[in-house]
């Protein structure tokens, strides 16, 4: 298993530590690991800054984890210390392909799916090879499930989708808040920039001062290793295992920054981003496919979780990975409503892996999506995010979310809605 691009802009972020340590916390976790953090194999150069003269060149020495800086006319340089081994570059193959070979949707059962959703999804895959699952995470129903061959798989390395179950653990058992600095080799961060700019190394500290067993407790209350489903033929399982990886496969410090050894599947990560959603009910996703099912649909309860608290902690970070982080690409084509989410890049034997989970937020209700792609280069997580922006596009462009507000503006009684127009004058009077 190799780590794709996004590990070495995840890596990057090294060369940001005067910034980092510019910043200012209550609180500051510090650890005794910091020699075995992994460090880069390659150079990672930054753009230089407009219309500056000199930059600065940070390196940090595995065996100590001190940084050394000096000042050169040319781009900053993140190097690991070469110990008298020779450096050669690696240049992964890969021999999937990202686009879609034939009609990847004609199997798909659609009779309780909303067809807007199912159709501005479709248009947002424009071709490629993936899958896109829309769920409403106020009852767990899913609204539509695009090329559900792959949903239903059993699943793939969740690449750094992973940190939002390790970030939620840590936050659970107290060991950090949003805002906690934690020091890093020449650096320090605190969640918020972490999920932001899914830096691994962050998430490596966490998972080894969480343990695996604590890890693995977490992981399986939030739905991995499990079936999200209630009565989806073809679901399947996906894989959290028992044991962590070997110290010599990173143990649980890899498992924890990108999820290495883990099978997660699109209907587990949309069941928990939807708890995250709803403020901390895990839903058994339902995908009704016939007009008996539909009539009969009820909301099931898997379990709650005592997470409320912790959610804006996580959000944050959330937010920032759409705003100006790995997920700012899904702003290129939509910024008319807040969306929280993060992205994941990884690759397997030749196929690389793009994931982003997301909840939107509107007057009338939040909206998760997961969508999940497979293939080479062209596949990757920014990509995911961007094509999440376009399916957000579409249901915008298609009144979706004014249509909601209009049907729940007429399913709302009228008694109701007169109190509310009382206590909205009122407020008016006061202001």
């Amino acid at each position: 298993m190799r780590l794709s691009c996004v590990l070495l802009l995840n890596l990057a972020l090294v060369g940001a530590g005067g910034r980092a340590l510019a910043l200012d916390a209550t609180h500051s976790l510090r650890h005794t690991k910091t020699a075995h953090l992994v460090q880069p194999r390659r150079a990672v150069r930054h753009a230089v800054a407009k219309g500056a003269t000199k930059t600065t060149a940070t390196r940090v020495s595995v065996s100590t984890g001190k940084a050394s800086r000096k000042a050169g006319s040319g781009a900053a340089t993140i190097r690991r210390t070469r110990l008298g081994v020779r450096r050669h570059r690696y240049y992964e193959r890969f021999t999937a392909s990202s686009f879609a070979n034939g009609d990847i949707f004609g199997d798909d059962v659609v009779t309780g799916e909303d067809p807007i959703v199912r159709q501005a999804a479709i248009d947002a895959l424009a071709g490629m090879n993936g899958t896109a699952v829309v769920i409403n995470p106020a009852n767990g129903r899913i609204l539509a499930m695009v090329n559900q061959k792959l949903a239903l798989s059993p699943g793939a390395e969740p690449c750094s989708t992973i940190k939002l179950t390790v970030a939620m653990a840590a936050l659970s058992e107290g060991l950090v808040t949003r805002d906690t600095m934690v020091q890093l080799p020449g650096f320090r961060m605190n969640m918020t920039q972490a999920l932001a700019k899914s830096n691994n190394l962050y998430f490596e500290e966490m998972g080894r001062e969480l343990g695996f067993e604590r890890v693995r407790h977490y992981a399986n209350q939030f739905g991995l290793g499990e079936l999200a489903g209630y009565n989806i033929q073809g679901e399947q399982l996906g894989i959290y295992p028992d044991q962590p990886l070997s110290e010599s496969e990173g143990g649980v410090g890899r498992m924890c920054s990108f999820g290495q050894g883990v099978a997660m599947t699109p209907l587990q990560l949309g069941a928990y981003v939807a708890a995250l959603a709803n403020g901390g009910t895990l839903y058994y996703l339902q995908h009704p496919n016939s007009p008996e099912e539909i009539a009969a649909f009820e909301p099931r309860v898997k379990r709650t979780l005592d997470i409320a608290r912790f959610v804006p902690d996580l959000q944050d970070g959330m937010a920032g990975a759409v705003e100006y982080g790995t997920a700012r690409s899904l702003r290129a084509s939509f910024t008319e409503l807040p969306v929280f989410g993060k992205t994941g890049t990884c690759s397997d034997k030749g196929t690389r892996f793009g994931w982003f989970a997301s909840y939107s937020d509107s007057p009338v209700g939040s909206i998760v999506t997961v969508f999940f792609l497979e293939g080479g280069r062209p596949t990757f997580g920014p990509r995911a995010a961007e094509l999440t922006g376009t399916f957000y596009r579409n249901l915008w462009d298609h009144n979706y979310f004014a249509e909601k507000a209009q049907t729940a503006a007429r399913l709302t009684p009228v008694s109701t809605r007169a109190t509310a127009g009382q206590q909205g004058a009122a407020q008016g009077a006061n202001q």
